[in-house]
């Protein structure tokens, strides 16, 4: 390797680590974790209940759920937004599974999923209110058409 690849492989690894001490001292490290390694993060097959809603940071989610005797036993997204959300989604999603389709339009609020995560930054806490609303709606979607 020459001196060149060396000092842009060296700078390349500082910079890393400077942007993650930033971001470790701004987000929990459930976040981190959550975003890093995003639970039921995939699209699922013949949901009984689906939702896609816009935020207003223009971030898109999706999330589904599969039901049995009105219990969540599964719950997935998709977001093409940034780490905050995909970290909101993954937490939301699995604060939904085993409750009941009640438990969950009752309890999950964005509240709870900023509680769960240890908090975010007042800019990005619209990310957890994205993920609840859209569990509420993917729940809302389940019930109708139950009816």
């Amino acid at each position: 390797m020459t001196n060149d690849v060396k000092d842009l492989e060296e700078f390349s690894r500082e910079l890393q680590k400077q942007i993650m001490e930033h971001i470790r001292r701004q987000y929990s490290l459930t976040v981190i974790d959550h975003w890093q390694n995003p639970r039921n993060f995939r699209k699922m097959e013949n949901p009984d209940g689906y939702a896609k809603v816009k935020g207003p940071c223009g971030d898109t989610m999706e999330m589904s759920i599969k039901t049995r005797e009105d219990i969540i036993i599964d719950c997935t997204f998709q977001t093409d937004g940034c780490g905050t959300s995909i970290a909101c989604g993954s937490m939301t999603s699995e604060l939904a599974k085993e409750k009941s389709l009640k438990q969950a339009l009752a309890g999950i609020h964005s509240n709870e999923v900023l509680k769960k995560l240890g908090g975010l930054p007042e800019a990005d806490a619209h990310c957890a209110l994205l993920a609840a609303e859209t569990l509420r709606r993917s729940i809302n979607d389940c019930l109708d058409k139950k009816r």
